[in-house]
């Protein structure tokens, strides 16, 4: 005697198990490609355009940092809506001479709203530049290549408060 079981509309079937292997696959491929179109289309990663040329600068930049800080060099760098301000003083409180300065500012992830102003020399002895910039946190690099004691660079990370 043999028994006939009914076949069981809902049963897991091979077919089952194939699509669900292609739907998980499936997922996982385009959730990478949308994360690879992201990461093509936004910040370039780049933090200088010549790794090579940033490297044989480097020793002569932290020579010139430490007769900077060897003579007392402080520097202070503020912003305030409109204004960046750049004081920089010896060890005995005196305003130092930079020559031309420059102030770049780009926001710390993404190649957008970067700006570049030169610093012109105040009354006090400072450096000021008129200079807009949206709320958020920003990133300043001070360049002065005419100083006493070397090139002068400052890395400032500063934020804006909204409106």
């Amino acid at each position: 005697m043999t028994t006939t079981r009914p076949a069981d509309p809902r049963a897991f079937t091979g077919r089952h198990m194939w699509l669900l292997v292609i739907g998980f696959f499936g997922v996982i491929i385009a959730v990478n490609v949308g994360m690879a179109i992201v990461a093509s289309t936004s910040w370039t990663g780049l933090v200088v355009t010549n790794s090579y040329v940033a490297s044989q600068e480097f020793e002569e930049k932290r020579l010139a940092h430490q007769a900077q800080r060897a003579a007392g060099w402080q520097a202070t760098f503020t912003y305030s809506p409109g204004v960046a301000r750049l004081v920089v003083i010896d060890g005995g409180g005196n305003p130092i001479e930079l020559g031309s300065v420059t102030l770049k500012v780009n926001r710390p992830v993404g190649g957008h709203d970067d700006q570049a102003v030169m610093f012109q020399r105040a009354p006090d002895g400072g450096y000021a530049a008129s200079l807009q910039l949206a709320a958020g946190v920003w990133d300043a690099l001070v360049q002065a290549d005419e100083t006493a004691k070397g090139s002068f660079e400052l890395h400032e990370r500063f934020s804006v408060e909204g409106d």
